[in-house]
C-alpha cells in the first residue's frame, strides 16, 4: 500500500469523523427542540478494486420508524376527532344544566307542573296563576335559548371546518415545497435532514386535521394520501375547498367539502376521511348536535301538546267570547273526517249560565248537530244554525268560533264517549283553547289517511338531499307534486324510482297516527334532508315539509317556536282552570270561578301518557312527558360521558404512541456522548495515521 493510499484513507477517516461529530453536535444542541428527529450518518467503507480505500458518510438520515410514525399519526387523527366532538358536545350538555340540580332545564319542567298543582288549591288567586304562567313561559324561553345555542355550536363547528380546510391547504403547500427541496438535496447527496425534520412536523400537524398515510418517495420526500387513498401531496399538492354556511339554523343545508388531487381529479373529501378534526367537526355538526336538537323539539312539542290537551278540556271564568284555533294544515273537510265520539259547544252568559248548546255526535261518514244530520262539507252551516249567538268560520286552515257579544264560549266532551281523532278531542285537535301556541306546524300525528286530500298544486316542487354515512352528498332529487289530489297520489310521486326518491328508500303513512315516515334502504342507510320546498298547501298555506315534518331539521326547528298565548300572558284570569258542567239545571251556572279541576288536569299533564315520535336516535313510543324528560337528561349526560371517555382514551393512545416514537426518534444524551467519544477517538486515530504516514515520508526522504 502506498503512502498516498494511507493518506487518503486517513483523510477520509478525518472527514467522516468530522461529519459524524457535526451530526452528534446537531443532535445534542436540539435535545430540547420539540419535534426534532435525531440524525444518523450512515457510514460505509470505500472500495478501490476490491480493496479498502477508507470510509465515508453515504447519507444523513433521520432516525424514523415508519411503523411508529404511522401509529402516532393514526392516534393523532383519532385524538383530534374525538377531542373536538367532546369539546362541543360538552358545551351542548352544559346548556341543559346539571340534571340533578334544582336550576336545570329538566327541573324547570317539574316546577311547571308543580305550579299548576298550587293553582288548583286556590283557583282565584292571581299570584298563583301568575306563578304558573311564569313557569310556563320561563321553560319555553329556556328551550328557545338552548335550541339557539345548539345551532350556535353547529355554526361554530362549521366555521372551524373552513378554518381547518384553510390550514390543511397551507400545510400541504409547505409539505410539497419541502419535497422539492429534499429531492434536490438527494440528487447531489446533500444533507436534507433539516428539511425532512421540518416536513415531519408539518405532517404531524396535518394528521390532527385528517387521517393520512405516508410513504417515502425514491427521489426523496414523502407521498401523502388519505386513508381511502386520495393523493394529497407527493406529485404536487391537492387543494381543499369549502364555503361555510354563515348563519346556521336547524334547517341549514351545508356545502360539500371538495378535494382536488394534484392531477386535477375533484371528489368529495368526506368519502376519504375516517378520523381527524375535520371528521369530528362534521360528525358534531351533522349528527350529534342535530340529534340533541330533535329530541329537545320532540320534548317541547309534547309538553305543549299535553298542556293544551288539559287546557282545551277546561274553560276560563268568565268564558272567552272568541275561540281561535290553530292552523291544522288541511281543509276543514279533511280535518273533520274520521272523528268519533261526542263533543258539546255552549254559549254561556257572564254568570256562567248556558244560553245555547250544540251537541255534535260524530259517526262514520258524517255527524249530527243537535240531532240534525251534517257532513264535513255542511258542518259550518249546520253548526251556525244550531248554535244561536255564535258564529263559526274556517279560513287558512284555522277554525274560529265567536259570539260577538259579552257572552262566552265553552267546549266540553262527553264524559262517556269523548270526541277523538288521532288521540285528540275536538277542541284539542283544532286548538280552539290552546294555552301554548306556535308559529309553525308542530304536530304530525294528525290522523291523515291515504284517501285524505294533500292540497298541493300539481307541479310544485320539493328538493331532497341524500348523504352517505360519511356525510358526503350522494344525490339531490327534486320531486313535483302530482296531479292526483290524495295522499296516496303524493306517496306514489315521492316513491317513484325515476323521478322520486325510490332508489334511496320510501315514504309511507303510519296507519295508526297518520305520520309520514321515510325509511331509507341499503346498508349503511343514506340520510335525507330538505334543500328547498316550493310547495304551499291549500288552504293552510304550509309547505309539504312543514305539514309532514320531513327531515330532522324541520322537526328540530319546533323547539324555538312555542310561547304562552299572548292574551293569557297579559291577563292571567283568562287561563282556563274550570270545567263546564253539562248537567247543570236550566238557569243555573254551569261554570264556577272557584272550580280548580282544570288546574289539576294541567298539573297531571306531565304524568299522562303521550305519543312521542322517533327523534334524534330515540324510537319514541308511548311515555309520559316527565319520563321522557328524565330519559333525555340521561341520554344527554350519557353521550357526553361516552364522548369524554373516547376523547380521553384517544388522547392516552396518542400520548403512548407519541412517547414511543419520541423514545426512538428523539435525542438521548448518554447515547450521543458515547458516539461523540467514539468519533473523537476515530478522528484522533485518523490524525495519528496521517502523522505516521508523514513520519514515514520524512524518513524516506532522509534516506535518499
Amino acid at each position: 500500500m502506498s503512502l498516498t493510499s494511507i493518506m487518503n484513507i486517513a483523510n477520509s477517516g478525518l472527514q467522516t469523523a468530522q461529519t459524524q461529530l457535526r451530526i452528534v453536535s446537531d443532535n445534542v444542541s436540539n435535545v430540547n427542540t420539540p419535534g426534532y428527529v435525531r440524525k444518523i450518518g450512515d457510514q460505509v467503507t470505500q472500495l478501490n478494486q476490491g480493496l479498502g480505500a477508507g470510509v465515508e458518510v453515504a447519507r444523513i438520515r433521520l432516525a424514523t420508524d415508519r411503523f411508529l410514525q404511522a401509529a402516532s399519526l393514526n392516534a393523532s387523527s383519532e385524538a383530534g376527532r374525538q377531542g373536538v366532538r367532546y369539546e362541543l358536545y360538552d358545551r351542548i350538555q352544559s346548556l341543559f344544566g346539571d340534571p340533578g340540580g334544582d336550576s336545570s332545564f329538566f327541573a324547570q319542567i317539574d316546577d311547571l307542573f308543580s305550579a299548576f298543582a298550587g293553582a288548583s288549591e286556590d283557583p282565584v288567586s292571581s299570584p298563583r296563576r301568575q306563578e304558573a304562567l311564569f313557569r310556563v313561559q320561563a321553560m319555553f324561553d329556556e328551550s328557545i335559548r338552548i335550541s339557539g345555542q345548539i345551532q350556535a355550536a353547529r355554526e361554530d363547528a362549521d366555521g372551524r371546518i373552513q378554518s381547518a380546510v384553510e390550514k390543511a391547504n397551507g400545510l400541504l403547500q409547505q409539505i410539497e415545497s419541502l419535497n422539492v427541496e429534499i429531492a434536490r438535496a438527494t440528487v447531489v447527496n446533500g444533507d436534507a435532514s433539516g428539511a425532512e425534520t421540518a416536513q415531519a412536523a408539518l405532517v404531524a400537524q396535518l394528521s390532527e386535521l385528517m387521517d393520512v398515510r405516508i410513504s417515502q418517495r425514491s427521489v426523496g420526500g414523502v407521498s401523502i394520501r388519505t386513508g381511502a387513498g386520495v393523493l394529497l401531496a407527493g406529485d404536487g399538492h391537492a387543494t381543499l375547498e369549502y364555503n361555510r354556511a354563515g348563519t346556521v339554523t336547524s334547517e341549514t343545508s351545508f356545502n360539500e367539502i371538495w378535494v382536488t388531487e394534484p392531477r386535477g381529479q375533484k371528489r368529495p373529501l368526506l368519502d376519504s376521511l375516517t378520523s381527524g378534526e375535520i371528521k369530528g367537526l362534521v360528525e358534531l355538526r351533522d349528527v350529534d348536535a342535530p340529534q340533541a336538537a330533535e329530541r329537545l323539539a320532540e320534548l317541547m312539542t309534547n309538553v305543549a301538546d299535553q298542556l293544551n290537551r288539559a287546557h282545551n278540556a277546561n274553560t276560563s271564568v268568565p268564558a272567552p267570547s272568541v275561540l281561535n284555533g290553530r292552523n291544522v294544515g288541511q281543509s276543514l273537510e279533511s280535518a273533520l273526517a274520521d272523528f268519533t265520539g261526542t263533543t258539546n259547544i255552549a254559549v254561556v252568559n257572564s254568570a256562567g249560565v248556558i244560553q245555547s248548546r250544540a251537541e255534535i255526535i260524530f259517526s262514520t261518514g258524517g255527524m249530527t248537530i243537535n240531532g240534525v244530520s251534517a257532513t264535513p262539507a255542511t258542518f259550518l252551516t249546520v253548526l251556525n244554525a244550531q248554535l244561536p249567538g255564535a258564529t263559526a268560520s274556517f279560513a287558512n286552515g284555522v277554525l274560529k268560533i265567536e259570539t260577538g257579544t259579552t257572552d262566552g264560549l265553552s267546549i266540553a266532551d262527553s264524559a262517556t264517549n269523548p270526541s277523538d281523532k288521532a288521540g285528540r278531542g275536538f277542541s284539542h285537535y283544532f286548538g280552539l283553547n290552546d294555552l301554548i301556541v306556535t308559529d309553525r306546524p308542530a304536530l304530525y300525528d294528525i290522523g291523515l289517511t291515504p284517501a285524505s286530500p294533500h292540497g298541493f298544486t300539481a307541479g310544485e316542487t320539493v328538493s331532497f338531499r341524500f348523504t352517505g354515512e360519511t356525510g358526503a352528498k350522494l344525490r339531490d332529487i327534486t320531486v313535483a307534486a302530482p296531479a292526483g289530489g290524495t295522499i296516496n297520489h303524493l306517496l306514489t310521486a315521492l316513491n317513484n324510482p325515476t323521478t322520486g326518491v325510490g332508489r334511496f328508500g320510501s315514504f309511507a303513512l303510519d296507519p295508526a297516527t297518520g305520520v309520514l315516515k321515510f325509511t331509507a334502504s341499503g346498508s349503511p342507510a343514506p340520510q335525507l334532508s330538505v334543500l328547498e320546498d316550493r310547495t304551499t298547501q291549500v288552504p293552510s298555506g304550509v309547505s309539504m315539509t312543514e305539514m309532514f315534518g320531513i327531515g330532522g331539521g324541520v322537526r328540530a326547528s319546533r323547539a324555538d317556536g312555542f310561547s304562552l298565548r299572548s292574551d293569557i300572558r297579559a291577563a292571567p284570569s283568562k287561563m282556563a282552570l274550570a270545567q263546564l258542567n253539562l248537567s247543570a239545571a236550566t238557569g243555573t251556572a254551569a261554570l264556577s270561578a272557584g272550580d280548580g279541576r282544570g288546574a289539576l288536569l294541567l298539573a297531571d299533564a306531565g304524568q299522562k301518557t303521550a305519543k312521542f315520535l322517533a327523534a334524534g336516535g330515540s324510537s319514541g313510543g308511548a311515555i309520559s312527558v316527565s319520563r321522557y324528560a328524565s330519559e333525555l337528561a340521561g341520554d344527554i349526560g350519557g353521550k357526553a360521558t361516552v364522548a369524554k371517555n373516547r376523547a380521553e382514551g384517544a388522547a392516552a393512545l396518542f400520548s403512548e404512541a407519541h412517547s414511543r416514537q419520541v423514545a426512538h426518534e428523539g435525542v438521548n444524551l448518554n447515547e450521543e456522548l458515547v458516539l461523540m467519544t467514539t468519533y473523537q477517538q476515530a478522528f484522533n486515530a485518523s490524525a495519528r495515521l496521517i502523522q505516521a504516514a508523514r513520519d514515514m515520508y520524512d524518513t524516506l526522504l532522509g534516506m535518499v
